[in-house]
């Protein structure tokens, strides 16, 4: 089976072992058990007791129950039973792709998104209609268009909110729209939503699972929760059908998630208020210094986020952004990820919720290596 190449992994592979400033991460700024301990109830050395006593079996099939009553609670109508771990949001994505498509199935997808979005439906033989999200709209949904694209012969819409790489929020009325376009298609919506609950204000982050019965949700530990370490998503949905369908191919492809990641993740959406708070503050501390250097540095602009962790920064020059990103590393160690990646020209995306003083090494970086684009002429 062919698969396009993901080029923003294979990008990532290629150069983040070597960077000196790291602003290319997608993840809030990663935590410890010690430090998790420290935002709990939980007592450290009683904790790592409890861990170093289990056995190590398969655990819970599709769950443990105390997690996955956890991850319910993320969403306004949902029970542990709608709920099934995964190994990340990354497997909770494939995983869906699989259980739901067949060759032949059409299929509608945002873009620029994460590439797993698109490239794995073509890759199962689904036919892929791409939904273009426009810096001139925000990098918001055009719901005319999308309800050009979406009919009665779609099978499934995917849509990523926050979104991934620009920040963009879908608000709750644009989002109720997108659920009418689908319901009246009778097509499933996906959402990937493993930035959801990062915002810059504190509206609350509306699911595609509580507002559709055909809704699928993906989440993770990796973004919201600080801890890509533990390997863990999750797909929530209150399809009865299609959680059937996860669960069949789960056998083959699964069996079920790692249990010290799951007790470890258990512990920490059962403390996700005290969670949420760290990194909240610290996405809207560093993007408030983000957006202070976009308005003295006359090279670059974007669209501010409304969410999430990353942005999509546009520079006025004629460079390919693969060379625009080499050229930085190269001579100042600041690691981007290319526009082109994401299928976007003349720009880059950049992580802003690393270490804040990595963010502004990052970014004296990059105002040293425009300095040296504008000498170029």
């Amino acid at each position: 089976m062919y698969i396009e190449p993901f080029l923003v992994e294979e990008w990532m592979n290629a150069y983040e072992g070597g960077a000196r400033y790291n602003i290319a991460e997608t993840c809030v700024e990663s935590m410890s058990l010690r430090e998790l301990c420290a935002y709990t109830d939980e007592d450290e050395s009683e904790f790592m007791c409890k861990i170093a006593r289990l056995k190590l079996t398969y655990g819970d099939i599709t769950g443990y129950p105390p997690l996955k009553e956890g991850i319910a609670s993320l969403y306004r109508g949902l029970k542990g039973e709608n709920v099934i771990t995964t190994h990340g949001a990354a497997g909770a994505n494939h995983h869906l792709f699989l259980s739901l498509l067949s060759p032949g199935d059409k299929v509608v997808s945002v873009m620029p998104t994460y590439q797993q979005l698109y490239s794995i439906p073509r890759s199962l033989g689904a036919r892929v209609e791409i939904l273009k999200l426009r810096k001139e709209n925000a990098f918001l949904p055009d719901l005319d268009e999308l309800e050009s694209l979406v009919g009665n012969d779609t099978k499934l819409v995917c849509i990523n909110n926050p979104n991934n790489p620009t920040g963009a929020l879908i608000d709750a009325e644009t989002l109720g729209n997108i659920v009418e376009i689908a319901r009246r298609a009778g097509a499933y919506l996906m959402a990937d939503e493993v930035y959801r609950h990062l915002t810059q204000d504190d509206t609350y982050s509306e699911s595609v699972a509580d507002m559709y019965e055909k809704g699928i949700s993906v989440g993770s530990m990796s973004k919201t929760f600080s801890m890509a370490g533990l390997r863990l998503g999750w797909l929530a949905t209150r399809d009865e059908k299609v959680m059937r369908e996860f669960l069949t191919h789960r056998d083959y492809d699964h069996i079920s998630s790692g249990m010290l990641d799951e007790r470890v993740a258990a512990l920490a959406v059962k403390n996700k208020e005290a969670v949420f708070a760290r990194n909240r503050g610290i996405v809207r501390e560093n993007l408030a210094i983000l957006d202070e250097w976009i308005r003295w540095e006359k090279l670059f602009d974007y669209v501010k986020p409304s969410a999430g962790t990353t942005a999509l920064v546009y520079y006025d020059r004629d460079i390919h952004s693969y060379r625009f990103a080499r050229e930085l590393y190269e001579r100042e160690g600041v690691f981007v990820t290319p526009g082109d990646c994401f299928g976007e020209a003349k720009c880059f995306r950049i992580g802003y919720a690393c270490d804040k003083n990595t963010l502004i090494a990052g970014l004296n970086g990059l105002s040293a290596y425009a300095e040296t684009i504008v000498k170029r002429g």
